[in-house]
């Protein structure tokens, strides 16, 4: 049995306290709150043996395993880091703390005690996301390439808040730290950051309804290593009845693959009571009704996931090098908005952040497309052709070696080839017919039922097929003619890497 220490008895410990209720592996063995009244109230109702005013009292019981950090998050850092050197186990919750230079002290204080520190984050273990994630890393969308969130709040609706609660929130507001945006963002820049993977730069609008709430808002992100997108939406909404059994606000997430969209319609609230899941693929929209979508799932789920971790049985999730990635990417966003321009999330690590920018400014210049013309390669320019000519049909009988038939899963075509004469080489026909992940080639004949027919010289179609030219090249100096569906072109290239 794992003895946990709850720090932090307001209104946030009473989800955290759910994990603990059913869990064979662990119990609530301790509480502490400065309100003492409050303290041995947790006590009583958890059933917890000890009760305290004094978080250092409570480290040093040597009958604690682990804590749990539920104080305001900018005390933290000294609480998480005096845990760790009294060896116990520590999960904190989100967000960690209040500066990077904070969450590295924290990290490296978790490496120096060899014990498991997590960023303890809902969302990542809400049932309805884990489910999402799951079906991503299958494959069922694909490749992953942009998400949306649409969150939304409001004054009515969901549980009392207790008034010690409500000042502690303000007087985080008051520091710059949004209670929407930054507070319960976290939320949201985990899920992104689970679903859709590392970011890399962000552009934000934040407004204000009061000049407390910070809404409505627009977050916009491109994530690292490829070109997927993201956007969220924060609108508060004063006149709208949330049905929610915690706070007053719901959310939506959708994300888009190469070849699907799943939707989450269920967040903090239920406004949308069924489906929760929703995925739409090559066989149509499948709903998923028999999810576990009750908010409190996720603190349930992240409880499990700290004792898990701690008998070694799973990763902690997340670590705190996740969170202080989850972190920069919150201050990234609060950056953006301040200084009303992109802001690229690793320059919150650089000492000139603004020449860091500049650089990362003018590496990305060269994906630019709207705007200005597509550009050439130069090389491409130069390239003869002719000398390719002799090696386009053999090229052509070793084409299924280039085919990906994970790029072709739900995508029936035909397509034909007609490769002209060049360089005393002869015409010849071919015709590509992809069904069910496979490819079929037939050599001569040119299907009269095609979906796009494409015309390109022997030499030149060769040269694409060898590396030697790019095929963008070839259609913007037309030197392949095509006629039918020419968005058939794109799954081509794809399922032909060309």
């Amino acid at each position: 049995m794992i003895n946990v220490g709850i720090i932090g008895c307001g209104r946030i410990a009473d989800l955290h306290a759910l994990g603990y209720s059913t869990n064979p592996d662990a119990r609530i063995f301790a509480v502490c709150d400065e309100n003492a009244e409050r303290a041995e109230q947790r006590r009583l109702q958890w059933g917890a043996e000890r009760a305290y005013t004094d978080y250092r009292q409570l480290l040093h019981n040597p009958d604690i395993d682990a804590v749990e950090v539920l104080t305001p998050y900018e005390t933290h850092e000294k609480i998480v880091v005096e845990s760790l050197k009294a060896e116990k186990h520590v999960a904190v919750q989100k967000p960690m703390t209040t500066n990077l230079k904070s969450a590295d002290r924290m990290v490296l204080a978790a490496k120096t005690s060899g014990t498991i520190f997590k960023v303890t984050e809902c969302y990542v273990c809400y049932p309805p996301i884990v489910f999402a994630k799951q079906l991503i890393d299958a494959g069922a969308i694909g490749e992953p390439v942009g998400m949306r969130i649409k969150y939304v709040c409001s004054p009515l609706g969901g549980w009392s808040v207790p008034a010690h609660t409500i000042q502690q929130q303000l007087a985080k507001a008051s520091k710059g730290f949004g209670l929407e945006t930054f507070d319960h963002g976290h939320h949201e820049w985990a899920t992104a950051w689970h679903l859709l993977g590392p970011v890399e730069r962000v552009s934000a609008w934040i407004d204000s309804t009061d000049g407390v709430i910070d809404c409505p808002a627009t977050i916009m992100w491109k994530c690292h290593g490829g070109k997927r997108y993201g956007v969220c939406d924060f609108m508060y909404s004063a006149d709208l009845q949330i049905p929610s059994e915690y706070y007053a606000n719901d959310e939506w997430y959708e994300v888009t693959g190469s070849r699907g969209i799943i939707q989450i319609h269920r967040g903090t609230g239920h406004i949308v009571a069924n489906p929760i899941v929703s995925l739409y693929n090559e066989k149509g929209w499948t709903h998923y009704n028999d999810i576990p979508a009750d908010w409190s799932e996720g603190f349930i789920g992240a409880t499990r996931n700290f004792i898990a971790a701690i008998q070694g049985k799973e990763a902690p999730l997340l670590t705190g090098e996740q969170g202080r990635e989850v972190l920069k990417f919150a201050f990234a966003i609060a950056r953006s908005a301040s200084k009303r321009r992109e802001v690229y999330v690793d320059e919150l690590d650089h000492t000139f952040a603004f020449l860091h920018t500049w650089n990362q400014r003018r590496r990305s210049r060269r994906d630019v497309i709207v705007g200005r013309r597509p550009r050439i390669s130069i090389r491409d320019l130069f390239v003869r052709t002719a000398p390719y000519a002799p090696q386009a049909h053999e090229l052509m009988q070793r084409l299924h070696e280039r085919f990906d038939p994970t790029r072709s899963e739900g995508w029936n075509a035909v397509i034909g080839l007609e490769l002209l004469p060049e360089a005393g080489v002869e015409c010849e026909k071919y015709g590509l017919y992809f069904r069910d992940g496979k490819v079929e080639i037939r050599q001569g004949e040119l299907p009269t039922n095609a979906d796009l027919t494409l015309h390109a010289t022997a030499g030149l179609w060769a040269a694409i097929l060898l590396g030697k030219m790019h095929i963008e090249t070839a259609a913007l100096r037309n030197r392949i003619q095509y006629e039918g569906h020419a968005e058939q072109a794109l799954r081509l290239r794809a399922v032909l890497r060309l």
